[in-house]
């Protein structure tokens, strides 16, 4: 298992992680050799792409909390997004593979290396499909690390983080990229995606559009946010306001998602199918905030989910999350509902 060193992510108030990821196998190294040359986007020396080697490791530890990788073609969970970039950039990935902040990759915590993963901000509706080629972020409370370009398209970069989904599409080819973006092997072509019960957090997936360049015209607006003007409504994506991030290269293509539902923060202690279960858990949480037992149906079954929320912000879930792990309730996360 390969370690590396916190990411620091712009503007967001992700603290450092302190992991070092230093173990480079020769072997890796001379795969990572291979691959196909692609362009930068910023004047950077261009970087290999793929050469890395499929993995899906070992149960690690950090911080006190423990992670367990593992393949999981039904993978769908909301939660914060981060980003990094010129800090790695140029540096070995957890699969062997260099990291290139210009290309469409991300780092998971659990996710097989590589797989492609749709990502969608529930912020603005925009869609992606990203590489997952290394391990992290190790931040308490966050679901993806993005790199820098990845960011951009996603409209997150300016802000530092975003409450998205994160849903499992396929294996990715070793030579890199995201190939037709439905995963090379058939074995690891996702079915359509169905969440496992206990995690169960979004309904169904919302119907696709596929667009070169993203308007905001048909997106429900983000709780809180003031209606737009018909002017605005047609407006290419470099004017939007207030995230002026770059719009899509040519050969890129970003997806619409509608937006629905409030997009509510919550800190989830954990997701119950015994009732007195999750009433204890929701007992020793008085006085960490607003705790509630949300019920959901799942095949029939009822799933007794104890949250914290809803949060104001991701600053207050973190600060929140750190309270509820603090009583005990290490596998707690955030999610966004």
């Amino acid at each position: 298992m390969f370690f590396r060193p916190a990411r620091t992510v712009r503007r967001s108030t992700i603290l450092p992680r302190g992991v070092v990821f230093a173990i480079i196998f020769p072997a890796v190294l001379a795969l990572a050799a291979c691959g196909t040359t692609e362009t930068s986007r910023s004047g950077q020396t261009p970087l290999k792409q793929g050469g890395g080697i499929y993995k899906v490791g070992n149960p690690y530890q950090i911080n006190g909390i423990w992670y367990y990788p593992a393949e999981n073609d039904k993978y769908d969970s909301t939660g914060i997004a981060s980003w990094y970039g010129p800090n790695f950039h140029g540096k070995p990935t957890a699969n062997g593979e260099i990291f290139d902040e210009n290309q469409l990759t991300a780092a998971h915590p659990t996710l097989p290396m590589p797989v492609l993963a749709r990502v969608t901000n529930l912020e603005n509706g925009k869609s992606i499909i990203v590489r997952v080629n290394d391990r992290g972020p190790f931040a308490a409370g966050r679901e993806i690390d993005m790199s820098r370009h990845a960011a951009e398209l996603l409209g997150f970069k300016q802000k530092g983080t975003a409450k998205v989904r994160v849903q499992y599409v396929g294996r990715a080819p070793l030579e890199g990229g995201i190939g037709d973006g439905r995963g090379v092997a058939e074995t690891f072509v996702a079915p359509p995606v169905e969440t496992p019960p206990e995690e169960r957090q979004v309904a169904g997936t919302a119907p696709v559009t596929r667009v070169a360049t993203v308007s905001t015209s048909a997106l429900a607006a983000p709780v809180g946010a003031s209606a737009a003007s018909a002017s605005s409504a047609s407006a290419p994506e470099a004017s939007m306001k207030p995230i002026p991030d770059k719009a899509p290269q040519a050969e890129e293509t970003v997806d619409r998602i509608p937006v629905s539902g409030p997009g509510n923060i919550y800190v989830q202690a954990g997701s119950f199918q015994n009732l007195q279960n999750a009433e204890s858990v929701r007992q020793q949480l008085t006085g960490v905030g607003r705790v509630e037992i949300q019920t959901t149906m799942v095949d029939g079954t009822p799933y007794y989910r104890v949250r914290v929320g809803p949060i104001s912000d991701v600053p207050a879930a973190d600060s929140s999350l750190q309270n509820v792990i603090s009583h005990g309730h290490k596998g707690a996360r955030i999610v966004v509902d």
